[in-house]
């Protein structure tokens, strides 16, 4: 496994090279993309230099401890520090997701349940909202349908880092966090609307996917059908009176996305042309990794998004992970935005299972 980072140290010097070259800046697309993989390699490039030097450090004390057996200690030491900067050089080299620097859009819907439902979807919403707030997240609520007794038939929410278009440092964007949360989301409680008391079980839906740039998806103008419609719901003197609303179809996948929320017909055009082109970059995706084998497969999303991911039980203020078996008695405070024990059990996981993959 090491022997294929003496390529990567080349590579790091080479775009070293490079970047110190004042005429590469003159171009910022490729400067910039030049700059991500320097980013991404430098942390491998320091472990393995660190690994390496105390390798070197472990046969020069050793050779000390033949002499004098206080050196003993110091080579125990060391040989535990030298397999702990092995263990971290394997996990900066397990092959990573090229979309964890992206910025997402978070969409969570109501299901099975009825108004009970639209409740938890805002709770949902709320515990998203209040963990964006915790990480320094920029967040913006696109779309949204409210339920009559509160909470959400259906809301989307943009989730940024503080400078946009994903994150400044590799891996640490919205998606490398928050790309466990797609899935169905179940609930365990009395609901307000329950008269006698009874615990009643209903779940809410959130659909997350990496946000699209403009020059990652292609979108033909000819391809869209462009419909306005009259905003509907609570809101300004636009609601009801003029057509606003817009819903965009692209035509050749019949993928469709709307917005209502904004004031202006060119702003809901905007916003409803965000969604659209994220969505389709989703489902290239999907079809990309549908073709792929079940290792490569494995190596791009090994936690399982599947139904009922996680379990919210308010009698026993307990929330469960089933992909994970992370378990604990804190939902309160996970509902309140304390969400990072339970994310950080998903990236453990998935690590692990793309750690054996690459073995």
């Amino acid at each position: 496994m090491f022997e294929a980072v003496e390529e990567l140290v080349g590579e790091h010097a080479d775009l070293e090279k490079q970047l110190a070259d004042p005429s590469v800046h003159s171009d910022q697309a490729n400067a910039r993309k030049l700059n991500k993989r320097y980013a991404e390699l430098t942390p491998i490039i320091a472990t393995f230099r660190a690994w390496k030097q105390t390798g070197e450090d472990i046969e020069t004390a050793k050779e000390f401890a033949a002499d004098d057996p206080d050196f003993a200690a110091e080579v125990k030491e060391m040989t535990q520090q030298r397999e702990e900067l092995t263990e971290k050089l394997r996990l900066l080299l397990v092959p990573r997701d090229p979309s964890d620097d992206k910025d997402v859009l978070l969409e969570v819907k109501a299901g099975a349940g009825g108004d009970e439902s639209a409740l938890f979807a805002g709770d949902l919403l709320r515990m998203y909202l209040r963990y964006a707030e915790r990480v320094g997240w920029k967040t913006e609520i696109i779309d949204a349908t409210e339920s009559e007794l509160g909470g959400y038939k259906d809301v989307q929410v943009s989730v940024r880092t503080k400078g946009g278009n994903g994150a400044t440092e590799p891996g640490q964007g919205v998606w490398a966090r928050l790309k466990y949360e797609g899935g169905v989301h179940r609930v365990q409680r009395v609901p307000a609307t329950e008269s006698q008391g009874r615990i009643h079980t209903s779940a809410a839906g959130v659909l997350v996917t990496p946000e699209a740039e403009e020059v990652e998806v292609e979108i033909n103008a000819n391809d869209l059908r462009i419909d306005v419609y009259r905003s509907s719901g609570p809101g300004g003197q636009s609601v009801n009176t003029t057509d606003s609303a817009v819903r965009i179809t692209h035509i050749p996948t019949g993928v469709v996305a709307s917005c209502q929320n904004e004031k202006s017909q060119l702003q809901n055009k905007e916003q409803a042309m965000r969604i659209l082109r994220s969505r389709l970059l989703a489902a290239a995706q999907e079809a990309a990794e549908q073709e792929a084998s079940d290792v490569r497969r494995s190596q791009v999303r090994s936690v399982d998004r599947s139904e009922k991911i996680r379990t919210y039980n308010f009698p026993e203020n307990r929330i469960s992970d089933h992909r994970t078996g992370f378990k604990a008695y804190n939902l309160d405070q996970v509902l309140d935005g304390d969400l990072d024990a339970v994310i950080q059990a998903c990236v453990d996981t998935d690590s692990a299972a793309k750690l054996a993959a690459a073995n």
